[in-house]
């Protein structure tokens, strides 16, 4: 399932801020980034509801690894594995860096954290592309607002692989002049 990206974008950067540490995910994260994904009310509106279980983690981690694009999110102060986002690109619009398979633990929800590992990953995009994209599952309605909160607009829907079988995902675009106004507030 190995991604695509435009020249002069490297998937897998090493990006920081005073909260985050992001870096390429490797083999070696395996288990803190299990542990991480422990907590079944991480994915309660996610399609795969049972991927806190171990097992199940285990099964869908070498699919986060073939991406070429998953960074590990570490917590800067505490140095602890707090979850993982990544870069891809639409197969439909191989152009489109998108942002995606993301998840936080728990007591990292909230405004701050994702407000943090957004700021580092659209500057990373913005500084190559002028627009960002998300792709949802129709019933995860927390990450749609998130989403939406970002600036980022419903712009379709559209069936897709990516990784899990083809299925129907919201499109949500983001320019970077969108951005650059929600980040200001």
């Amino acid at each position: 399932m190995l991604f695509l990206f435009p020249d002069g974008f490297d998937p897998q950067p090493t990006l920081e801020s005073d909260l985050l540490v992001l870096s390429p995910l490797r083999q070696e994260d395996c288990a803190a980034l299990t542990q991480a994904a422990g907590d079944p009310a991480i994915w309660a509106g996610h399609p795969a509801r049972n991927r806190h279980e171990a097992e199940v983690f285990a099964r869908y981690f070498p699919t986060l690894l073939a991406i070429g694009g998953a960074l590990l999110i570490t917590d800067r102060k505490t140095r602890d594995v707090i979850g993982c986002s990544a870069f891809y690109t639409d197969k439909n619009a191989p152009s489109r860096l998108s942002i995606g398979f993301t998840f936080l633990t728990c007591n990292h929800w909230g405004g701050v954290t994702n407000r943090a590992l957004k700021r580092l990953m659209l500057g990373h995009i913005f500084s190559h592309a002028s627009e960002a994209w998300f792709h949802i599952a129709p019933d995860n309605l927390r990450s749609q607002a998130a989403t939406q909160k970002l600036g980022a607009v419903f712009t379709h829907e559209d069936q897709m692989d990516l990784g899990g079988g083809p299925q129907s995902w919201r499109c949500y675009g983001l320019s970077r002049e969108a951005w650059a106004h929600c980040d200001g507030r």
